[in-house]
This record gives structure tokens, C-alpha cells and sequence, in this order.
């Protein structure tokens, strides 16, 4: 399977539902680390091509602390304020504005 259809493939799954890291590896069966790569580079071309590339951030489940400005797309390893690791990872969507 070639990158381009592989990437293809996450714009298809991220267009029609909003998708963590995992389910979108389990999705279409490659490693969780392989997607991040992918997901810089499809943030890239969805803003180029005019699309919004929403990421929904990461929250602490311990003291609810949200992860608003964060820049990288993995998950964060512990939460700044209560230094707890029990964090639910971003997910992700593409937003194709309407042609009208």
C-alpha cells in the first residue's frame, strides 16, 4: 500500500467522523506512531486545499485541565497541573467548507 492512498484514506475517515490516534490505526491496521507522521502532513495539505483540520484537544481525567495550546499532535504523557498521566488522547477531523 502506498503512502498516498494510505493518507487518502485517513482524509476519507477524518471527512466523514472525528477519529483519535488509535482508532484511526486499528482503522487501517498500521502503527499508532506511523499515524502521527501522516496526520502533520494531512494538516498541512487540508489547510492548503482550504479545509479546516480540527484538532479536539486532549483533557486530564483527574482534574480536567485541557491541553488548548498545545501545537504537537500526540498525546501529552502527564498533565501540568496535577502531574497525573490519566489523559484521553486528541482526536481529530477535517472540515470541508460548503461549496455554496
Amino acid at each position: 500500500m502506498s503512502e498516498g492512498t494510505l493518507r487518502r484514506r485517513l482524509i476519507e475517515i477524518l471527512r466523514k467522523r472525528e477519529a483519535d490516534a488509535r482508532e484511526l490505526s486499528q482503522a487501517l491496521r498500521i502503527p499508532e506512531k506511523e499515524v502521527y507522521a501522516h496526520l502533520e502532513h494531512i494538516e498541512r495539505s487540508a489547510t492548503a486545499a482550504g479545509a479546516a483540520f480540527v484538532v479536539t484537544a486532549s483533557e486530564c481525567l483527574r482534574c480536567g485541565y485541557r491541553f488548548v495550546d498545545r501545537r504537537r499532535l500526540t498525546r501529552p504523557g502527564r498533565c501540568p497541573r496535577c502531574r497525573r498521566s490519566s489523559i484521553t488522547p486528541p482526536s481529530f477531523r477535517i472540515r470541508v467548507p460548503d461549496a455554496s
